[in-house]
């Protein structure tokens, strides 16, 4: 089976736990592929952690959790040296944190406070820890996908914008259609049901299926670092990007939205999700819906939106389609 064929089969697995969140389960895919971390933000009920743990369960992956709260320590996420006694000899053992695990979900991250947050950056951008003066490297494999809450405030700490940068996509999850939503009550109704036959023995027996191997995770990077992008998909991503730094010339709205553009960190980030885009769309080359389809994701989190624009309630979204419609391809 290729690795297309398995990716596919990753999806279909996770479409049976996930209903109606067909672009949130792409994008989760697409920031495993892409090999980056994933802000995962919505309201309360709406999947977040279901729909991370439906990934880290289908695949041959170690998976931590961390319940991010205002009294964590960041020895508490890296780990911490501890000392052993045998007989008379003693010594300082390293005793890993959760954070060593292949897919981490770092749950209402905003809820720790930034000496914590900050106890992230190193494992999500070097993919390493360092403790006591030495480094310990993560696992080939390793990917930090946080949660966080939008609207109840009290008792979080907003993510400083370094941090913000080193996620390589904003994801949204929203309110599922009526029709969805029925389809999520049989779908919780029918777990619970088989839970309870199995608490009583009546469980029909069958065998789950194997886990998504961590080698398909790294086939598919291979495949997806040959997919083909034109010069004119590089200048157009460039071009998208750069209109964030000079708003001024992309007409007065954007003027009046745009305090902060974007950096370069954001024009790979394009790049990559674009190409995962076309690979998973079965192309060998990127087109320029690709990068559309993923720009918002991508944009999200990294514009800085003036106080003009805050206060008439534009939002990034709304910029970056401003932005989509401004920039030509050339």
């Amino acid at each position: 089976m290729s690795a297309k064929e398995r990716i596919e089969e990753l999806r279909a697995r996770m479409g049976q736990s996930i209903i109606g969140q067909r672009a949130v389960i792409d994008r989760l895919i697409i920031g495993l592929l892409a090999n980056g971390n994933l802000l995962v933000e919505g309201l309360p009920g709406l999947a977040k952690t279901r729909a991370i743990k439906a990934l880290a369960k289908n695949m041959e992956a170690k998976f931590s959790r961390i319940q991010f709260t205002p009294d964590l320590l960041p020895s508490d996420v890296t780990g911490t040296e501890v000392l052993y006694k045998s007989g008379d000899e003693t010594e300082f053992r390293f005793d890993p944190g959760p954070i060593f695990a292949n897919i981490v979900l770092a749950d209402e991250i905003n809820r720790a406070p930034a000496k914590v947050q900050s106890a992230l950056l190193e494992a999500m951008e070097e993919r390493q820890v360092t403790v006591a003066g030495k480094t310990h490297k993560m696992e080939p494999l390793f990917m930090v996908m946080a949660t966080q809450n939008p609207v109840e405030q009290e008792g979080t700490y907003a993510l400083p914008e370094a941090q913000m940068d080193r996620f390589l996509m904003h994801v949204n999850i929203t309110y599922p259609p009526v029709e969805d939503e029925v389809e999520v009550i049989r779908l919780v109704r029918g777990e619970e049901i088989a839970a309870l036959e199995e608490q009583q023995g009546q469980a029909a027996s069958g065998d789950r299926p194997a886990p998504i191997p961590q080698e398909t995770v790294f086939a598919a990077r291979r495949e997806i670092a040959a997919i083909h992008a034109a010069d004119a998909i590089d200048k157009y991503i460039a071009d998208l990007v750069n209109a964030t730094r000079v708003p001024a010339e992309f007409g007065d709205d954007l003027k009046r939205w745009i305090e902060v553009g974007i950096s370069p960190r954001g024009s790979l980030a394009l790049d990559k999700c674009s190409r995962t885009h076309a690979w998973m769309s079965g192309r060998d080359y990127v087109d320029p819906e690709d990068v559309r389809a993923i720009l918002p994701d991508v944009f999200r989190h990294r514009l800085g939106l003036t106080f003009e624009a805050q206060g008439e309630g534009v939002t990034p979204d709304q910029v970056t389609a401003e932005i989509v419609r401004q920039v030509a391809l050339t």
